[in-house]
């Protein structure tokens, strides 16, 4: 494969698309907008809006007419660059995990798009947005014989890594389970949200006060009316949501090898994330309060691998929804290593005072503003009264630790549960430290980090017991140093 070979030229459309969806809120903000133009002939805007679409096309072919890639001397690379020619050489060694989607674009075609990544960074390291499943599936296999002949330990079990692929399904979620998972999970807000913010922008273009005066007489109906109004379009809102959630979660797998782990999920969109074992550093559980109650569980992978303009790379699901009761076993068949049944250590009780205390910290201020500006409805904020104490108590409870053999688990909650294992020897660092006012009641906070994407995903535990502290610290020592504080 020594011989420079191009994307399918449906790389032209998708490099269409990518450019316009980047410039679609500059674009609209100055030129679809309509604001004063005085003085300025009518034809000009159509002719700035020409102009721009055939400059997104003619970059969009001399991008996909300039890149090419191929493999040579051990070496995965990369030319491209309109005006400026980029070189770019990935040795298979450095290789770390290869992601595989298909679009709906791609799927119209009999196409996929290959992501190359060697470690965690700004961006993916090397991005094919159109090739055949055939090529695709060409290069995984050569880039995995080449790191397995440099590691000839390894014998003949990685190459049969696509064999084992196809026969040995770990996990895979039903049908039933994702529609729960989408049910309870906080999808529902982000959808909203974003709902909110795509309209905000667009407040010039909606004649607002024409709709909201159409419909007085509506609006006259009363309290009840519109109440049931806003019901049925929040219901309508959490309904989409969970369907978008089914789809992008649809035909979920988990495919475990002797050196990777192979995830594949989706409906419209395709994807498969082929995941070493060796770089993965910790999982982390996660259990909402919806979740938790019913003894369910989130489960992410923790490794050292994504990319910033890939958000989902830097947070893998292992687990979308599963019992808490069947996680040690299903642990147990995908990474052993991180298999724990061992019960946390809580905080000690005079732990809760200080839980409540920082609670009250910042409601006490803003209660007060309330009250004070908007007297008599903010004396309402009273409310968030015996909320706060709930909340921290939750937090108190949720807090724990424990050591099982070289495994550390730190447990805390701030909105949700999150239970983070981690490895000794994946653990970047452990700080320990305590106040005056811990230090008053024998009690200390301790956090520990490991590398997750292009950042750390950190465990910390508030007011635990000093001595529990120093038992983490000793079991650590051998290992790293010990930031103390």
């Amino acid at each position: 494969m020594s011989d420079p070979k191009r994307l399918h030229p449906i790389a032209v459309l998708l490099n269409i698309i990518k450019s316009i969806k980047e410039l679609v809120i500059p674009f609209l903000l100055v030129v679809v907008i309509p604001g004063k133009n005085e003085g300025i002939p009518g034809w000009i805007q159509p002719l700035v809006i020409a102009i721009i679409i055939l400059l997104i096309i003619v970059n969009a072919f001399l991008q996909w007419l300039r890149f090419t890639y191929r493999i040579e001397e051990g070496e995965f690379r990369i030319e491209s660059g309109v005006f400026v020619r980029k070189k770019r050489y990935i040795k298979f060694d450095r290789i770390h995990s290869i992601d595989i989607s298909e679009g709906i674009i791609q799927r119209v075609f009999s196409l996929v798009k290959l992501n190359i990544e060697t470690a965690g960074g700004s961006q993916a390291d090397a991005v094919l947005s159109a090739i055949s499943k055939s090529d695709a599936d060409r290069l995984n296999a050569f880039i995995s014989e080449e790191k397995n002949a440099n590691n000839p330990s390894d014998g003949d079990e990685v190459a049969d890594n696509e064999f084992a692929a196809k026969s040995s399904s770990v996990f895979k979620q039903t049908l039933p389970q994702l529609f729960a998972m989408a049910a309870t999970s906080g999808a529902v807000g982000v959808f909203l949200s974003g709902a909110i913010a795509f309209i905000s922008q667009f407040d010039e273009m909606i004649p607002f006060q024409r709709i909201f005066k159409d419909y007085e007489d509506f609006i006259e109906m009363g309290t009840f009316i519109l109440t049931l109004f806003a019901l049925v379009a929040l219901l309508a809102v959490y309904v989409l949501a969970t369907l978008s959630m089914v789809i992008k979660y649809a035909s979920f797998t988990v495919i475990k090898t002797d050196e990777e782990i192979v995830i594949s999920r989706g409906l419209l969109e395709k994807r498969r994330l082929t995941i070493p074992i060796h770089k993965i550093q910790g999982i982390r559980i996660m259990e909402n309060l919806i979740r938790k109650p019913l003894g369910l569980a989130t489960v992410y992978i923790e490794y050292a691998g994504g990319s910033m303009e890939d958000k989902e790379s830097l947070s893998i699901m292992l687990f979308p929804l599963i019992r808490k009761k069947h996680l040690p076993e299903k642990i147990l068949e995908i990474l052993p290593v991180y298999e724990t049944d061992t019960k946390m250590t809580p905080i000690p009780k005079r732990a809760l005072s200080r839980y409540v205390f920082r609670k009250f910290l910042y409601l006490i201020p803003i209660i007060g503003a309330m009250v004070w500006f908007f007297r008599p409805w903010g004396y309402l904020f009273f409310l968030l009264v015996p909320l706060a104490i709930f909340w921290a108590y939750m937090q108190y409870r949720d807090s724990g630790w424990s050591i099982d053999g070289n495994l550390l688990l730190l447990s805390s909650r701030f909105f949700s549960k999150q239970t983070l294992i981690m490895q000794r020897s994946r653990i970047q660092s452990i700080t320990y430290k305590k106040s005056w006012f811990q230090n008053r009641k024998e009690i200390a906070t301790i956090s520990a980090s490991i590398k997750s994407g292009v950042t750390s995903r950190v465990g910390m535990v508030a007011d635990m017991e000093e001595k529990d502290c120093l038992i983490i610290k000793s079991w650590y020592l051998p290992e790293k140093a010990v930031d103390s504080q």
